[in-house]
Parts: C-alpha cells; structure tokens; sequence
C-alpha cells in the first residue's frame, strides 16, 4: 500500500543520572565524593532509505523512543551514552511540527538528520561538594529529552512530473522510456500510485520521471486522487503535460489542456510556473490537420510540442532529447529548508517560574523546574535539606508563599512532600 503522510511521536532519552557516592580505599581516611556524571540519553535520527517507497510501516508503529542514559556510578564513573534510534523513510520525506505545520528537516539526501535531541546527563555529587559541604549525599537527575509529535510527508524526488487526464498514456510512456513496469489497462485510475522511472540517455546521463496519476477537474479540492498525489508535483524541475489528442476518450484536447493547468495553479501557484512540454498522444487517431492544428494552439501559448504515440515508441525519442536539454538548464531538485522554531519568549525562557495554589487550606507549589530538583535530594540527609532549602529560597518559592498570604504553621505542598512553614 502506498502511504504518502504518517503521524507520529518521538521520544528522545532522557539523560542518566548522576550517582551518589564516596570513595572508599584501605588507609584512605576521608575519599570524598566520587559519584559520577549520567550518561547523554539517545537522539532520535532519520535517515533516508532507498529500498522504502512508503511511509506504510508507519500506520502500524506510530511511537518511537530512545534509550535513557546510563547512571553514573562510584568511582567517578561516568555513565555510558545510550545509542540513538535511527528511523528509515524514504527518500524525499519531509518532517513537520505535527501541532505548527513548520518544517523539521527535508530527508532528500542520505545524510542523517537528528530531530528530537536526548536528554543531558546529570551530575555526580563530586559538583556538589564544597569546603561547608564536604560530603553531599545527593546529586542531579538527568534531563528530560525532546518529546512532540511530528507529521511525515512523502513528497518523491523526480526530475520530471508527467500531468494529464488519466487515460492518456503517461503509464505507458514510462514503462516505455524506462524499467518501471506500471499497471497499464483500458480504464481510468490504472494507476492508484505515483510510479518512479529512470530514463537513461547515454553513459553517465539519466534523469527520473514520475507519472502522476489521478488528475482530474476539481483535483485540487480532493477530487478524484489528485489532491492526494499533487504534492509529488512539487519537488518536479519540470512538467510534461500529456494530452489525448484524438479525443478517444470523448473529451476535448483543448478543454483538457486548461484544466489541468487551472488544477495545477489552484494547488500551488509555484506550478504554473514550471517549465513545461506539451506531448500529444494517440497522434495515430488524428489527421495530420488536427495534429498541426493543435501544435500551433500549444506553441501560440510558449509550449513546445511533441506528437507521439507512446505505445510503440513512436517520435518518443524528441521528446526526451528536449526533456534533457531543458534538464541541463535547470536548477536542482527542490530541497526545503528548516524553518527555525519560533522565538522563546521571556516569560516562557524563565523556567523558575512558580504557582502557588491554596487547597483545603493546603499551600500547594507548582513549578516544572522543581520536580527535577527534589528527585536529586535526599531528604533523610541534613546538608540534601540545607541545600534544598536554599534552592527553594534563591528561586522565590518562599517570596512566592508569603505573596499567596501564607502563615507559619501552615502547611505547604511540593509533589507529595508536606512540612510546616516557619518564618
């Protein structure tokens, strides 16, 4: 199955954290600390495959985590760095902020992308140690890696698109002109899946042509199976708009023509803009006057004309000398640039942030940066309190209780954690 677009959620590891330890050695009396640092917690890494084609494996899978980090251990050992995950798409997948639309990351080389970064380890209590504080028994926790929901959109790496009615032989121009061997029968929407060929033109020149299929009028709004596959367009150096002459399916060349450019504008106004030919297929049901006919109404519009009958080669070979004439001229295949993420505000940059509420005559805190400090202490310990309590101070958690109307001997709420205010 052919799977174009994909929802998921990545994860990076979180960081290891740090050890809490001190040295011990015969004839040594005082060793110290020597807990040590938490390892880094993995990336999550994409990386283009070309074996892939779709991004069906995705509908199944749709959570992707890393490892954690390692914990430091005694001896000042610092805790190995746990491996990223790699992550395989095909070729031209483009990665997005599932929540703002912005681009990650553009996989249309094979170069690895990270794109939720792991999680920093966390530090052993040698940090914490001080000429007052000679034996801290409490270090860091590691830190939380990266963790949102991306959006993965195929969008095929071509040099080439082929537009036009169903119908109208870009199936067989392909199978013709390259080793792609797609469905090719007698009836509209053959072909349900964008189809890749190389074209090979001599030694150390080829160029890739896509057949964009399910192109009808009103594509551009979901119907027919255009909307679904006109992003595949995109990425196209050039078009080449292929049209039924002969009129065999009871449509007008002409008419045909207009829609599908009109199609091809209402998506992505960038389109009409492409570099186009034009081949008009089945030119054995026609007249030489209707083929002359239609070849001047093409070129009076700036488009070169190509007459061909794709089903036996006929006066194929024009066309792709043109094709990779123009080629040449062209700049590269489209490659999207990373949109950087949005500015951090001031008030969001201020992680120390603190929200007091009163519940049941419970003060209770509330505050992300704090979760991760009491994990580190160890509250059995008199120099771990002294230490959290100057943490709490330093970041006005005790200024932020006394604003909320606080008394002593009330009672104050950290994460399950409960002890009486004193002044």
């Amino acid at each position: 199955m052919f799977v174009d677009i994909a929802k998921i959620h990545v994860k990076a590891g979180d960081g290891g954290d740090g050890a809490v330890a001190f040295h011990r050695e015969k004839y040594v009396a005082a060793g110290g600390p020597d807990g040590g640092d938490g390892g880094r917690g993995g990336n999550v890494v994409f990386q283009a495959d070309t074996n892939i084609s779709t991004l069906a494996d995705f509908r199944h899978k749709r959570k992707y985590v890393a490892k954690k980090g390692e914990n430091g251990r005694g001896n000042r050992q610092n805790g190995k760095k746990a491996e990223d995950l790699i992550v395989k798409v095909p070729l031209g997948t483009l990665i997005k902020d599932a929540e703002s639309g912005r681009i990650i990351a553009d996989i249309s080389s094979k170069e690895p992308v990270v794109v939720a970064k792991g999680g920093k380890g966390g530090w052993g209590n040698p940090h914490f140690a001080t000429p007052v504080r000679q034996v801290p028994r409490f270090a860091k926790p590691g830190l939380p890696g990266e963790e949102f929901d991306i959006t993965l959109e195929l969008k095929l790496l071509a040099d080439v698109g082929l537009v036009g009615f169903p119908n109208v032989g870009k199936s067989t121009l392909v199978s013709v002109v390259s080793e792609a061997k797609p469905e090719i029968a007698n009836y509209h929407f053959t072909t349900i899946t964008p189809v890749l060929g190389v074209v090979s033109m001599g030694e150390g020149s080829s160029f890739v042509m896509a057949d964009i299929p399910g192109l009808i009028e009103g594509a551009w709004k979901g119907i027919g199976l255009g909307h679904q596959f006109l992003r595949h367009v995109e990425r196209c150096r050039m078009l080449v708009h292929i049209v039924d002459i002969s009129g065999s399916e009871g449509r007008d060349p002409y008419e045909d023509f207009k829609i599908i450019n009109e199609e091809l504008e209402k998506f992505n106004p960038e389109l009409s803009k492409r570099p186009m030919i034009v081949a008009g297929n089945k030119c054995d049901l026609c007249t030489d006057e209707q083929i002359a006919e239609y070849k001047k109404y093409i070129e009076d519009m700036g488009y070169d004309f190509f007459p061909i009958m794709a089903a036996i080669r006929y006066d194929v070979d024009p066309l792709l000398k043109k094709i990779q004439e123009m080629l040449s001229k062209l700049p590269p295949i489209e490659r999207y640039e990373p949109e950087p993420a949005p500015a951090v505000k001031a008030e969001d940059f201020d992680d120390h942030s603190v929200v007091i509420k009163k519940i049941d005559g419970i003060y209770t805190v509330e505050a992300k940066w704090l979760y991760n400090v009491m994990r580190s202490i160890n509250f059995d310990d008199y120099e771990s309190l002294n230490y959290f309590q100057n943490t709490l101070m330093k970041n006005g958690v005790f200024d932020a209780l006394r604003d909320a109307g606080i008394n002593e001997g009330d009672t104050v709420s950290l994460y399950d954690v409960e002890f009486d205010f004193v002044e």
